[in-house]
């Protein structure tokens, strides 16, 4: 076991890891009030094919980079590794994750627990959304757009505009 009092490096570069299919207004709040903790932050595209997403990883990340523009420290990069290794690449000492509900406490302690495994050197640190962001998830975007509903108050106007072209009626 590691010394616990043993000094980790400090970088103040953070990781937002996920698929973001798609980018949600929820994501984007996450990322504006972290932005402001680090000297840079990272959200990292997983590629991901076992999910199936409805947009390809370079979409993706363009739908990203347009729904983030204007926020100085903030970069998008797609990664097709394994996290611990995407976190290590680019001397991140935080992961930044998102916990919508209690619901996701237990997945998301899963995965910390695991990345603290992988790579000690950085911690996994949780945010909440604003209370009006709380209900919207990516699936649920995707699956209310798919049959035609309004998800304009959900996403940014370019991802709108993309699930609807994706889905036209």
């Amino acid at each position: 076991m590691k010394d616990p009092t043993a000094a980790r490096p400090c970088s103040r570069i953070a990781v937002y890891p996920g698929t973001f299919d798609p980018m949600t207004n929820g994501h984007v709040d996450l990322v504006v009030r972290a932005a402001p903790l680090f000297e840079r932050l990272v959200v990292g595209i997983a590629h991901n094919p076992i999910k199936g997403p409805s947009f390809g990883l370079d979409e993706r990340i363009e739908l990203a980079r347009e729904s983030l523009a204007g926020i100085a420290n903030v970069e998008v990069r797609g990664f097709n590794s394994l996290l611990a290794h995407f976190v290590r690449d680019i001397g991140a000492s935080v992961i930044l994750r998102g916990l919508r509900a209690v619901s996701d406490f237990e997945y998301e302690f899963q995965l910390a627990s695991m990345n603290r495994h992988l790579i000690p050197e950085a911690e996994t640190m949780f945010l909440t959304p604003a209370e009006e962001f709380s209900f919207i998830s990516s699936s649920l975007v995707r699956e209310v757009a798919r049959l035609g509903g309004d998800v304009s108050g959900f996403v940014p106007p370019a991802v709108q505009k993309r699930l609807v072209s994706l889905w036209k009626r």
